[in-house]
């Protein structure tokens, strides 16, 4: 019998091709920039050091706007997971003939432009915006409240951008679920709490842990939201890469901020799927139980 495991490899090659080209060449490009330096007089010289990695950690204010942007991903993974589970949840048990269309409402701002979908909350929060006009209008305020450049303005229109991804992922795995189980679970005797809570809850944490990582490493890497909705101290570490790159065409040291910056998402990702990953999940729940 002839051995055909070289077929796969022959339908997979177009995708790894692509991918090859314009992931890995991409990112071997800007390992070996991090090593360049950067001379006075603007130029990039070819070389093999660590200088431009010194530099990153020698002031700490390069650390800092890392630590900030961790902590912005944190705060923005709860509050989608907060507010996505609901809506996720309500689409797993609703009957309603509307639900196709609801669906549609969720999927609906990935037809519209992240930069128009960023500037609109200008309309809605700035001093002239949707919300000062209408407090002003009923005499709640007397001046306009400061709502706009601030971190509260970036992760707003980070949950925007986000909380889709965080309900799809969340109803994908709640909709793999047999809603018998959840029947079966009745009739012995549980609540609809204590149904949701026992049967429906552990069985969606696969959307949930992976809605989670996705949310935490597409908000370490954006920029749009805190260069339009944030202020001076609200600066990410994207928007420092992006900086250092387009504004100072500091190649060199842009590059070693992207490498540290993935290296760090690679250490958290391995991490957590190796402590929070889908097997450890099932298998604390079953401690516990």
């Amino acid at each position: 019998m002839k051995d055909k495991s070289w077929k796969p490899w022959v339908l997979l090659s177009p995708s790894l091709t692509a991918v090859f080209f314009l992931l890995v060449v991409p990112i071997c490009f800007v390992i070996v920039y991090s090593f360049w330096l950067r001379a006075p007089s603007g130029a990039d010289i070819p070389a093999f050091q660590f200088g431009n990695y010194a530099k990153f950690f020698e002031d700490f204010f390069y650390p800092s706007i890392l630590i900030s942007t961790l902590r912005v991903a944190v705060e923005t993974v709860v509050l989608c997971l907060v507010f996505g589970y609901v809506p996720a949840y309500f689409f797993y048990k609703t009957t309603s003939r509307f639900k196709p269309f609801l669906m549609l409402l969720v999927m609906l701002p990935f037809w519209i432009s992240f930069i128009i979908r960023t500037l609109s909350w200008i309309n809605i929060l700035g001093d002239s915006g949707l919300i000062n006009h209408l407090l002003l209008k009923f005499h709640v305020i007397s001046t306009p409240i400061a709502m706009l450049y601030n971190e509260g303005a970036v992760i707003m229109g980070l949950l925007q951008y986000l909380l889709p991804f965080m309900i799809l992922n969340i109803y994908v795995s709640l909709d793999g679920i047999d809603k018998s189980l959840t029947e079966a679970a009745k009739s012995l005797g549980c609540t609809e709490w204590q149904a949701f809570k026992e049967v429906t809850l552990p069985l969606s944490l696969p959307g949930v842990s992976a809605g989670c990582l996705l949310v935490f490493v597409l908000t370490c890497g954006t920029y749009l939201p805190p260069m339009i909705l944030g202020g001076p101290g609200n600066e990410m570490i994207a928007n420092l890469i992006f900086k250092r790159v387009i504004g100072t065409l500091d190649w060199p040291f842009g590059s070693a901020i992207s490498v540290i910056l993935m290296v760090l998402l690679m250490i958290i990702v391995y991490t957590y799927n190796r402590y929070m990953g889908i097997n450890q999940i099932f298998k604390t729940l079953s401690n516990e139980s």
